[in-house]
């Protein structure tokens, strides 16, 4: 089984050495994902996690797979008082997959950011 990268395109992959996913036979790994899109990000909560699961929709779509394959799901925020809605925002994602959650309390690399999510899938 090969190993193929998939870009997001942005030079911090290259800089940082990582790429958005990465497709390992019937795995697709998705780097922790930001709510930023074109270098910019929104300031609310809900708007850079519903941003983060565009870009890991569109990631997944690349490597073959959909959110309904997701089986490993980890969600990093800056607040705990921001469990509760990221925790919806998930549900209304993973309505009926439920996949394996773990989510964090952290600091994130850049102070606009409020959420990362990071998922694995395992294609059908």
């Amino acid at each position: 089984m090969s190993r193929r990268l998939i870009s997001s395109g942005s030079p911090f992959e290259e800089v940082a050495g990582y790429s958005r996913a990465v497709v390992d036979g019937r795995w697709v790994f998705v780097a922790g994902t930001s709510g930023f899109a074109n270098g910019q990000i929104a300031d609310g909560l809900e708007e850079q996690a519903e941003q983060a699961f565009a870009t890991i929709a569109g990631a997944l779509k690349e490597g073959g797979a959909t959110m309904a394959d997701v089986v490993r799901v980890r969600v990093f925020i800056t607040k705990a008082e921001d469990f509760e809605p990221v925790a919806k925002i998930c549900g209304r994602h993973f309505k009926g997959v439920r996949p394996a959650n773990t989510t964090v309390v952290c600091g994130l690399v850049d102070p606009r950011m409020k959420v990362e999510i990071e998922v694995t899938a395992r294609k059908a």
